[in-house]
């Protein structure tokens, strides 16, 4: 779908189901279909709004980030670390291969 489009089809909605590796039936599908358009359809009301006055925000109150100290403290070493690892290679994990 491109940026130039103002809805999503069927078709848009199996493809990025499939992507998700989610199993829709023909019913979900067509709901999402009205549910995706619906938020597109909100989404292009907030277009037209002048923010050029409103400042970027993560939240609308100040809500400051908790930090713990950093404090140096004793850790795991390698071997304990590894102890209970289904698989391991000398110091480290294995983990399966996700990235192609």
């Amino acid at each position: 779908m491109s940026d130039t489009q103002s809805h999503i089809s069927i078709d848009d909605v199996a493809r990025i189901a499939r992507l998700a590796r989610l199993a829709l039936t023909e019913a979900e599908q067509e709901a999402m279909v009205g549910q995706l358009n619906d938020i597109l359809e909100s989404m292009s009301v907030l277009r037209t709004l002048d923010v050029s006055d409103v400042e970027p925000t993560a939240h609308v109150a100040p809500i400051p980030t908790p930090l713990r100290p950093d404090v140096v403290r004793e850790s795991l070493s390698s071997s304990e670390a590894l102890q209970e690892a289904p698989q391991k290679a000398d110091t480290s994990f294995v983990v399966p291969k996700i990235v192609g």
